[in-house]
């Protein structure tokens, strides 16, 4: 699966094609509107990012000129939060809008709908929606978390953090890179803030919180999520 990513902010293009590369997406990236449309041209992805304020063409013109040859799925990004901006993406073709600063396991998630709405997700749809280890169950479509068949009523961030952990089961992420990861692109939050959504995950998840199974600490490392 192809991914196109466009923006000139480079360090946040790094930050997207590392995360889309370890889902398993093939990532091709460009820095403004003229390279997107070669590369929608060229590169076929099967869905494309979109920055709307790019160099030497906008993202809104650039999905204009795309939609006249493709009908690739594509997701704009903007800093603007006007309504009437959202309007204007969607009215040039675009698919989807996601507004700045966004957390990166939304994008994925809507890149992920949007990859099954058309038709270019080639998995099962059973496999597509939910992402199960062990007792510990994921809809990532509902966002609900199950644990031994029965509803974890999950916060938002907590769901993050656990989806996070279950894509990358058997990685150890520090405390700072579970917060760079998951919090930092809407906020600079307090380090303990990881240690607090990992003891309420264990509460909520596990059978014997004090002994965990599943969400394991690396001690003087971080914290992973245990595979078999």
């Amino acid at each position: 699966m192809k991914i196109c990513v466009v923006d000139d902010e480079d360090l946040l293009v790094k930050g997207i094609r590392f995360n889309l590369k370890n889902e398993g997406y093939e990532v091709v990236t460009g820095s403004n509107g003229l390279e997107a449309v070669d590369l929608a041209r060229n590169e076929k992805p099967d869905l494309m990012v979109l920055d709307v304020m790019m160099p030497e063409m906008d993202g809104l013109t650039a999905c204009t000129k795309i939609r006249e040859f493709s009908q690739v799925p594509i997701i704009l990004l903007t800093a603007k939060t006007d309504d009437m901006d959202k309007l204007m993406g969607f009215d040039v073709g675009a698919d989807d809008y996601l507004t700045k600063p966004f957390n990166i396991l939304e994008l994925k998630a809507r890149i992920r709908a949007l990859l099954r709405r058309s038709g270019s997700a080639q998995e099962q749809a059973d496999n597509a929606n939910r992402l199960t280890i062990g007792d510990i169950s994921l809809d990532l479509d509902s966002r609900n978390a199950y644990a031994g068949g029965k509803l974890a009523e999950l916060t938002a961030k907590e769901f993050d953090v656990i989806e996070f952990l279950m894509r990358n089961a058997n990685r150890v992420y520090s405390r700072e890179a579970l917060l760079d990861t998951i919090w930092a692109l809407e906020y600079r939050s307090d380090i303990r803030t990881v240690d607090v959504h990992i003891r309420r995950l264990r509460e909520k998840l596990e059978k014997d919180p004090a002994k965990p199974q599943y969400i394991l600490t690396k001690w003087g490392v971080g914290y992973y999520f245990r595979k078999e």
